[in-house]
């Protein structure tokens, strides 16, 4: 993706004085304030995400770009910032959600740039893949903090205006068409030796097939709930003073059982027992017409995505563990009444 394309400045870690200059111009800096260090904050898988320290206090600055940060040769939409800013301004009212998110600072929709609060020390969760023994998840607060979320109401506009189509539909290309596409040029076999034939099964299984493709337009359908989008371990982090939700730009109104089913996902993706996992209907306080199938469906569907497509995760699992996940997978997409 050529930068050249791009008609706006672009953030980098290196150029302080280009940073402290636009600051200075917003208004974040103080008469006389200058900033002291500029460094990545965290990994900024979908965008350029930096920590801004001056003498006394430090902020988030983020910026979307046309690209995936992190897969620059993925194109994204670079308007995908507006979503995140607008979501943090519409939950603001929302103690529920608000108090585990950090604060919006200022936002420049013509340069992409968002300012956010920054938590200080965070780490995200991703750990819960590894083979240490810190692998415990907060679970109840994420499942209180999805039902306020998935609990509040809207208006009209504000559902409108999070709709967020662009995003959706290269979220929908990603989980639920190119993982079970033969021609999607991802060498499974170098990431797990016999993937690819475990891969072409379920490409070839009708009936998976097909359901994968009717949860795929009920995600791209409407719905009355705002969803995070993204809901998993590199989406928390926590820090000493409790878990906080990051990274919302991918929030859409649509269907509660998409962010449910992608917990319930990577709770079995980190080696938790499916009784641990289907626990969370126990503790999440869902709308009055959710579907615990159709949150199993979902599951199964981010179990595949996240086994077969681009964005991998740091699983501590061989080929048989992965093809048990995949099985997984078809039972949940296929068959999720049988796990009521």
């Amino acid at each position: 993706m050529a930068h050249d394309l791009v008609d706006y400045w672009l953030l980098k870690a290196e150029d302080r004085e280009g940073i402290e200059a636009y600051l200075r111009r917003r208004g974040w800096l103080r008469e006389g304030e200058q900033i002291k260090d500029v460094s990545r904050a965290g990994e900024g898988n979908m965008n350029c995400t930096l920590r801004v320290h001056t003498e006394g206090r430090s902020c988030i600055a983020k910026q979307s770009r046309p690209w995936v940060e992190k897969y620059p040769s993925i194109p994204a939409p670079d308007g995908r910032i507006t979503m995140e800013a607008l979501f943090y301004s519409s939950v603001a009212p929302i103690e529920a959600v608000a108090t585990h998110m950090p604060g919006l600072l200022d936002f420049d929709e013509g340069q992409r740039i968002m300012l956010l609060e920054d938590l200080g020390e965070t780490a995200d969760f991703m750990r819960v893949y590894g083979a240490g023994e810190n692998r415990e998840i907060p679970l109840q607060s994420l499942c209180d903090w999805l039902s306020a979320l998935h609990g509040a109401e809207f208006d009209r506009k504000t559902q409108h205006a999070l709709e967020n189509r662009s995003m959706r539909l290269l979220n929908h290309e990603h989980i639920f068409d190119l993982p079970l596409r033969a021609d999607n040029g991802l060498d499974l076999d170098g990431l797990t030796s016999g993937l690819s034939a475990a891969a072409r099964e379920l490409m070839n299984h009708a009936q998976y097939a097909q359901a994968i493709y009717d949860l795929g337009q009920c995600y791209l359908g409407e719905g009355t709930s705002l969803l995070h989008g993204d809901f998993y371990p590199g989406s928390w982090v926590e820090s000493e003073k409790g878990v906080w939700i990051i990274d919302p730009e991918f929030c859409f109104f649509g269907p509660a059982e998409f962010d449910v089913g992608v917990l319930v996902a990577h709770l079995l993706l980190a080696g938790n027992s499916l009784e641990y996992a289907l626990g969370i209907f126990t503790r999440y306080d869902g709308p009055v017409d959710f579907s615990e199938s159709l949150a199993l469906g979902f599951a199964g569907v981010e179990i595949m995505r996240r086994l077969l497509g681009v964005a991998q995760l740091p699983l501590r699992a061989d080929l048989r563990d992965k093809k048990m996940l995949l099985a997984l997978s078809q039972r949940l997409v296929t068959e999720p009444d049988s796990f009521a």
